[in-house]
């Protein structure tokens, strides 16, 4: 009996001692010894993000809408699921990427001058309020930061000029879809994560490069730099140049958030081709185009999106290159420009008979290629169409690839982020 007593003063005492250490480190364990549950620290306040729409989870018929005898040997059509998540209403813009770009030229720069600051955790971070003092006109500054300029035989009229190639983001991912495989349970966390390096300026010669015996000079020389084109879609970005965008824009506004204290969202992304598709058919899961079809002209005769109609009459339907990534009417869910303007990457690899063992909700087939891979490897999945695309490119069921280390003209991207439940639901 006084081993018992002795027993329940130890638990009682135990118990005092953990709601006291509660008080002071301002813990939320509950004082009463029941199970209330704890919520995390970070508090929660998810507002839509900026420039985006919401696509509602729902069914709809992947593949071909109309009769294509040879795409159905290939890609059957097939009723698959989609989550709900959140899409650019439109491409991402050269003055979206501009940012970018810009963030990583500033990093690079305020590193070179010493305008870093160190953490509680021991890590270096570029000073931002240092880092937008940078006067780039300033000769000193152009001394500091000789690195990142042309070297002197590469320079014209002997301008100090920064050279594109050296605007590089350093990349770091977690490989989930390798970690997740049984085989690699007991692997190091190390083993799977992705550290690389991606020169992140567009491909400005992809105007030159894509067409032969063609005079589009103009466009490479101006379509990145020039104001007129800043709410253009941005193009001659590859697939890796397009996921560094998505981390970077991740880091980014999460970085805000902890800075208020407040809880990180999802990854921005790119979307997965069914994803794609589910969105760009804006519920209407039969129809051939996002505006339904069969037709590629209002009842007015009016063309609705930005492709090469009929032998070649490029500006019949308002733009002889590209247009304003918001140009002509949004499809049901809100989005601009699903077919046409420009192409787009989305994260899936290009597999020919991948619609045959895909899974019916969220299908995806994904790989992360090496640089040692073939080529076949590193063919990944756009749509869309474009500006210089036939109508066949234009409807919502076709699909084509192109190799993720290539730049072109035609093609851009946008992105979309997962969001919980509950912000899906206000979203709705």
């Amino acid at each position: 009996m006084k081993n018992r007593l002795l027993i329940i003063v130890a638990v009682v005492a135990t118990a005092t001692s953990i709601q006291s250490c509660s008080k002071k480190s301002g813990s939320t364990l509950p004082p009463d010894g029941q199970l209330h549950g704890v919520a995390p620290g970070a508090r929660w306040m998810m507002t839509q993000p900026y420039g985006m729409v919401y696509v509602p989870p729902g069914t709809f018929h992947m593949g071909p809408s109309d009769e294509d005898i040879n795409y159905n040997f290939t890609a059957r059509n097939r009723q698959v699921s989609i989550s709900g998540f959140w899409m650019d209403a439109t491409e991402i813009t050269n003055n979206q990427y501009r940012q970018f770009t810009n963030w990583v030229r500033d990093s690079i720069a305020a590193k070179l001058m010493g305008y870093v600051k160190q953490t509680k955790d021991g890590r270096e971070l570029i000073d931002p309020k240092k880092a937008a003092t940078i006067k780039w006109g300033d000769n000193k500054t152009l001394e500091k930061i000789d690195a990142m300029l042309f070297t002197p035989d590469n320079r014209i009229f002997d301008k100090k000029e920064i050279d594109p190639a050296k605007i590089v983001f350093h990349s770091e991912t977690f490989d989930y879809k390798e970690a997740a495989k049984r085989e690699n349970e007991s692997e190091p966390r190390s083993k799977f994560i992705v550290k690389k390096d991606v020169k992140v300026y567009p491909d400005t010669l992809c105007w030159i490069r894509d067409f032969s015996y063609s005079y589009n000079e103009p466009m490479s020389k101006k379509y990145f730099a020039h104001p007129a084109f800043g709410n253009y879609p941005v193009v001659g970005i590859n697939w890796k140049q397009a996921t560094a965008f998505c981390e970077w824009r991740t880091h980014y506004y999460n970085a805000f958030l902890e800075s208020k204290n407040r809880a990180s969202e999802s990854d921005f992304r790119l979307p997965t081709e069914a994803q794609w598709e589910y969105a760009a058919r804006g519920g209407r899961s039969q129809a051939p185009y996002p505006w339904g079809g069969p037709y590629l002209r209002n009842k007015k005769g009016c063309l609705l999106a930005n492709f090469k109609p009929g032998r070649g009459n490029y500006p019949e339907d308002g733009g002889y290159y590209t247009v304003r990534a918001d140009a002509y009417w949004p499809n049901d869910f809100g989005l601009y420009c699903m077919a046409g303007n420009v192409a787009e990457w989305t994260s899936s690899l290009y597999y020919e008979g991948g619609y045959s063992f895909q899974h019916d909700e969220n299908p995806d087939i994904r790989y992360n290629a090496k640089e040692s891979d073939p080529p076949r490897m590193k063919r990944k999945v756009i749509r869309g169409g474009s500006w210089k695309d036939v109508a066949y490119y234009l409807q919502t069921s076709t699909r084509t690839y192109e190799y993720q280390d290539t730049s072109k003209s035609y093609i851009g991207f946008r992105t979309v982020i997962d969001l919980p439940p509950s912000m899906q639901k206000r979203g709705k």
